[in-house]
């Protein structure tokens, strides 16, 4: 599939899941824009990626202002906003109990209010032009729970509603929502949590990734980030509104719809 000389925004993509999409959809001909919290990585991956064919540019996707100033930006600078890869992701583990309120309001506003502002921010770009794809990154926590994960699961469960909606609305313009849901993925973000939820549940960083983790895989093996990055290709690449609305579960067999 090929996106030759589309335009793909995606969030969080100076590094992990974000920049092996970036560097499948340049492989397949885009124009890509890499907005991150950090510019200076995100401009030089745009670049290392795609050459003049590359923005990178300064994002936090809980900042309505931010938000618009970096899409404006990108729809000037490219002409259009084809694909919007919703990328950005945090994750923080406690149990119910111990977890702080500002840091449930953090994870909600990054992975929810990120969403809901960069869609805002991209979607009048693609009804304009009468096309476009929106793709959020859930999770495997997008259908089902794992203690510690409240809000994780929280955020990544509202997703697939949000989806839906922008399907519902955006299909008469030529506009599909869809949403990816990785497994865990041997990033940062996931080997952060390793000794954090070791010590939490009492048991040995190996247990974590044996029987957390991938447990109740197929073959006991990680969702690899360019696992992700096929999917997200055609979830992007799709030529019509027949794949719209839709989650599709990437984890080695850990959950099966």
């Amino acid at each position: 599939m090929e996106l030759t000389d589309k335009v793909a925004l995606i969030t969080g993509a100076a590094r992990g899941i974000g920049h092996a999409i970036a560097a499948r959809y340049a492989r397949a001909g885009a124009r890509i824009v890499i907005a991150d919290l950090d510019e200076k990585l995100a401009s030089a991956a745009a670049h290392d990626l795609a050459g003049d064919k590359g923005l990178g540019l300064r994002m936090d996707v809980t900042s309505e202002d931010e938000v618009n100033a970096g899409v404006a930006r990108a729809a000037e600078h490219f002409g259009a906003i084809d694909v919007l890869v919703s990328n950005a992701g945090i994750q923080i583990v406690h149990p119910i109990e111990d977890f702080g309120f500002a840091e449930w309001k953090k994870m909600l506003a990054i992975h929810l209010d990120g969403a809901f502002l960069t869609t805002r921010a991209c979607i009048p770009h693609m009804y304009a032009q009468g096309s476009g794809a929106i793709i959020y990154m859930g999770s495997v926590h997008s259908h089902e729970a794992s203690p510690l994960k409240s809000a994780y699961v929280t955020a990544k469960h509202g997703l697939l509603g949000l989806a839906r909606t922008i399907a519902k609305e955006g299909g008469r313009h030529g506009v599909r929502a869809n949403v990816i849901c990785p497994g865990f993925v041997r990033t940062p973000l996931v080997d952060k949590q390793i000794p954090e939820q070791a010590a939490t549940l009492g048991i040995s960083e190996d247990e974590v990734v044996k029987k957390v983790m991938l447990g109740e895989t197929v073959d006991g093996e990680f969702t690899t980030v360019e696992d992700v990055a096929e999917i997200a290709l055609l979830f992007a690449a799709f030529a019509s509104n027949a794949l719209s609305g839709q989650s599709l579960i990437v984890s080695h067999g850990w959950h099966m719809d």
